[in-house]
């Protein structure tokens, strides 16, 4: 395809998905003291699958960590799983909110991420969920809990799943695997050194683990790639057009679990970016919705 028309058919595919409404959630429930350490919780419309209470799927948004990038424009993703028959936990946390000084490329603009608290409320979030699922969305089983996010959010789904593999002295380490049936991911930011040789988000992982003089010191604590195997049902969803995380990313991690001994699926879709899977009115969409039913049921 002409570099002209990918372009515009990337622009298409995003302004589809940021046109829906924001969805207001059922429930909100807080995790912690602060304004972002919240969750929304969306009850299943319809019921579905063998029966009983509905699996919980967590939801992880995307943005690049970034601060003007919150929850509010993934829950109409969040309302289109419910109304597959899921419940539905969609998870605010922290993000970079002070701007880069100096003038040139990537100045001015948002910092990704804050160390360590993205990482802390994504912890607290997970490790408080199943209390506050069974007080605010009795009709889904925390039992049967898949973790899915998108792009940055997607990175926070895997590195959720993989706390029981973190270096000994990381504060976010368990002991044993968090109880999942699965994750699935999104067009995530999965290795963190193929995505900062591809410059993915102008540079946002850099700048997530506190910049270049922190980032190799760091990677060990947040780098999905390097925490497996992980023991947990893991699949990836990634556009073969995404010109926002390009899929090298994700089949660098694909290959990264391969050579540790992990078999995680990766379903890669043509003429698909990186939006169409957030996007409710896209074919993509209800695909994701259909390997998350594959964990979930």
């Amino acid at each position: 395809m002409p570099e002209d028309a990918a372009a515009a058919r990337a622009a298409a595919e995003e302004e589809s998905a940021f046109s829906h409404p924001p969805v207001d959630p059922d429930v909100t429930a807080a995790y912690g003291d602060h304004p972002d350490q919240v969750i929304d919780f969306y009850a299943p419309r319809v019921q579905a699958g063998p029966g009983g209470p509905a699996p919980l799927v967590v939801v992880l948004h995307g943005g690049a960590w970034r601060a003007p990038y919150d929850r509010a424009h993934i829950s109409p993703f969040a309302d289109f799983l419910a109304r597959r028959g899921f419940g539905v936990a969609s998870v605010e946390y922290r993000r970079g909110s002070l701007e880069e000084p100096g003038e040139g490329p990537g100045k001015g603009a948002p910092v990704a991420g804050r160390w360590p608290d993205t990482f802390d409320d994504v912890a607290a979030a997970l490790d408080a969920l199943p209390g506050l699922a069974r007080e605010a969305l009795p009709q889904a089983d925390p039992r049967r809990m898949v973790v899915t996010g998108h792009s940055a959010g997607g990175h926070l789904a895997l590195w959720a799943a993989a706390r029981h593999v973190l270096p000994a002295d990381a504060p976010w380490r368990m002991d044993r695997p968090v109880p999942l049936r699965g994750v699935v991911a999104l067009a995530p930011i999965a290795d963190f050194t193929v995505a900062e040789k591809l410059d993915v988000c102008g540079g946002a992982a850099r700048q997530l683990l506190g910049g270049e003089e922190r980032f190799a010191e760091r990677l060990p604590y947040a780098d999905p790639a390097l925490l497996l195997p992980t023991g947990i049902a893991t699949t990836l969803v990634q556009g073969r057009t995404d010109d926002v995380v390009p899929h090298a990313v994700a089949d660098s991690y694909a290959d990264a679990a391969a050579k540790a001994g992990e078999v995680v699926g990766l379903t890669l879709l043509e003429d698909v970016g990186h939006f169409p899977l957030i996007d409710p009115v896209a074919d993509a969409c209800a695909v994701v919705a259909e390997e998350i039913a594959q964990l979930a049921w």
